[in-house]
């Protein structure tokens, strides 16, 4: 794994709130190393979100803003929902 992808997994495991850690966290390391660069830019981005935006975004409990109405935010809201279906 290149450097930036290794550099977005730790962000992502260390968002702040334990939540997030968990979701976006798996999410990085199960699908990080299949993300395009654009996916790469925009995931990058996606983490300078706060906390409880991002988590009520790919919770669904908060409607996506229209510039977070991506694929890649649909791959997140889709692997949290299967996350969630085996916890």
């Amino acid at each position: 794994m290149d450097h930036r992808k290794k550099r977005l997994l730790f962000q992502a495991r260390h968002r702040g709130m334990n939540e997030n850690d968990l979701l976006i966290g798996r999410f990085a390391q199960a699908e990080l190393a299949n993300l395009s660069e654009a996916e790469l830019d925009e995931f990058e981005s996606l983490l300078d979100e706060l906390d409880i935006d991002l988590f009520g975004w790919i919770t669904g409990q908060r409607p996506l803003p229209s510039h977070r109405q991506t694929n890649l935010m649909q791959k997140i809201q889709s692997f949290v929902q299967a996350f969630g279906k085996r916890v």
